[in-house]
């Protein structure tokens, strides 16, 4: 599977972007999904087979983070769309802040 069609999933963008600057557990990345673990341990995996994530053992956890190198043209992309996003999230905080429904 190309790393584009791994991205297009949107549980595996959010879990990127979980690991984009640090590592993090599969229990850590878990937390931020109202989804099993083994569903997101599923995502986990077909992250790390395409080489989107690495791995790193300590004891009986494993820490993933994004290996960017492998992601090519996609991560000014993704860094893109994530701003994009976030920006949206500030904009619709700001107009609830106004109305007075924060």
């Amino acid at each position: 599977m190309d790393a584009l069609a791994v991205v297009a999933e949107p549980r595996r963008r959010a879990i990127l972007r979980l690991v984009w600057d640090a590592e993090r557990t599969a229990g850590e990345v878990a937390e931020q999904f109202d989804v099993t673990f083994g569903a997101v341990s599923q995502h986990l995996g077909v992250l790390r087979r395409a080489g989107l994530v690495s791995v790193r053992k300590d004891g009986t956890r494993r820490f993933y983070l994004a290996n960017r190198e492998a992601l090519g043209s996609l991560v000014p992309w993704l860094e893109q769309m994530w701003a994009t996003e976030l920006d949206r999230l500030a904009e619709l905080a700001e107009a609830a802040e106004r109305e007075g429904t924060a």
